[in-house]
């Protein structure tokens, strides 16, 4: 019996480091799309546009701690 709890909280603990690691992907995507906005801007001229796209970035990995450095009880 000790097996299949151990088995299934071994799938419970993979399963989340899945979730964790789409979740990550996801928010690498995200940042990848603006910083290639904000070079974008930055091309055409628009230094105040590309400053203010960095900016958001910068507040959205403020904000985003969870997804740069999980709180869970995990070292």
């Amino acid at each position: 019996m000790a097996t299949r709890r151990t088995a299934r909280k071994s799938e419970e603990e993979v399963a989340g480091l899945v979730a964790e690691l789409e979740q990550a992907e996801a928010y690498e995507v995200k940042l990848r799309q603006l910083i290639a906005e904000a070079r974008d801007q930055l091309a055409a001229g628009n230094v105040a546009i590309a400053l203010s796209l960095l900016n958001s970035a910068l507040s959205d990995i403020d904000a985003s701690t969870d997804v740069v450095a999980p709180t869970r009880g995990r070292p």
